[in-house]
């Protein structure tokens, strides 16, 4: 007799990007984190709650996390019922699929995109499915009615950098008679935001992380936006006490310091122009992205071999296995000169 569920036992975990123990010797491009850190104003919030003694560390936490959800309503001009936080954008993305989804149900997502979709599906007994793209990046025989009970559009997508219109994705939520779940990870890096089509649909849930622009990938912090209704599910079935003190004062200082984050985002977006630039000299293919990363390509399609070639120079970027990507790799935008490196180690490997 098995003491697991059959599902659990048979299904492979997610593999994370992997974190090197001797960090500081590698220029790190594989996990997409921000090469510059977080706004002052966070590390003020987080020694003030620590204290001189540390005596609020003794004292559990807001488990309604109201300054931050005050903070990002105010933000994103929604009432504060419409914000919930979460460890991480991923507790949100286990808790939609736990509060949608029963299991044999559906769970839709674009492939390529996040594959810890599929993971966190099949942990519920949901079944997946999944959409190619066509070759303008829109979603291959997407049906006029989708029916599934979840549907997650990553957009901008990673790993390939793409921003799906707005227009295109006001489209997909009157096609899905479930959630459609706009997982905005990277959009801080993008021209637009999908976060207005909350107000218009009511089977809209927008995703936001702090570990890309905010520079807190370290504190594990997420939230969404979505109608009431919906919240108010998510706000059940979460931990009672998921935010600790400085996770949760880190992340309304961040919210409340927008200046510090365009600022970053701007030296970010111009060094991506830059590096993009300089791939395009060296003949490779850039696929256009409005994320903190670009997928490129090399002019054989040998992307393992430019990935082996760079990890043997100690600059680490992301190759993945699946014939979908295996032409190219997705490289994390670092500072201007671990950038001006990588290009140089890339013209060496040739």
């Amino acid at each position: 007799m098995t003491l697991l569920r059959p599902n659990i036992a048979a299904m492979a975990g997610y593999v994370p990007g992997f974190q090197p123990p001797d960090a500081e010797r590698w220029i790190k491009l594989n996990t997409n984190e921000n090469p510059y850190p977080p706004s002052p104003m966070v590390r003020a919030a987080i020694l003030a709650e620590v204290g001189v003694a540390g005596e609020n560390l003794r004292k559990y936490p807001d488990p309604g996390s109201r300054a931050m959800r005050e903070a990002a309503a105010q933000l994103y001009d929604v009432p504060v019922e419409w914000v919930i936080t979460a460890n991480g954008s991923d507790e949100l993305l286990n808790n939609l699929i736990r509060a949608c989804v029963g299991e044999g149900e559906e769970v839709g997502y674009v492939h390529p995109s996040y594959s810890y979709y599929a993971t966190l599906a099949e942990i519920q007994g949901g079944r997946v499915k999944t959409f190619g793209l066509t070759e303008d990046l829109r979603i291959r025989d997407f049906p006029e009615r989708y029916e599934g009970r979840l549907f997650f559009l990553t957009t901008p997508n990673a790993p390939l950098g793409f921003a799906f219109p707005l227009a295109y994705i006001d489209e997909l939520a009157g096609c899905c008679t479930g959630v459609l779940v706009i997982d905005e990870a990277y959009v801080d890096f993008a021209e637009f935001s999908a976060m207005e089509l909350v107000k218009r649909h009511p089977n809209v849930v927008v995703t936001r992380t702090f570990s890309k622009s905010y520079s807190l990938a370290g504190m594990r912090l997420g939230l969404a936006v979505a109608r009431p209704e919906i919240v108010a599910a998510l706000d059940k079935i979460r931990d009672h006490y998921h935010l600790d003190r400085l996770a949760l004062v880190a992340a309304t200082a961040a919210l409340g310091d927008q200046v510090y984050l365009r600022e970053t985002v701007a030296r970010i977006r111009a060094t991506r122009v830059r590096f993009v630039a300089g791939l395009q000299a060296l003949g490779y293919s850039v696929i256009p992205s409005q994320a903190n990363f670009v997928f490129a390509s090399p002019p054989d399609r040998g992307g393992k071999r430019i990935y082996e070639a760079l990890h043997a120079r100690k600059i680490l970027v992301r190759y993945f296995a699946d014939p979908v990507l295996a032409h190219g790799m997705r490289i994390t935008i670092g500072t201007d000169e671990e950038m001006s490196t990588t290009l140089a180690a890339l013209q060496e490997i040739g």
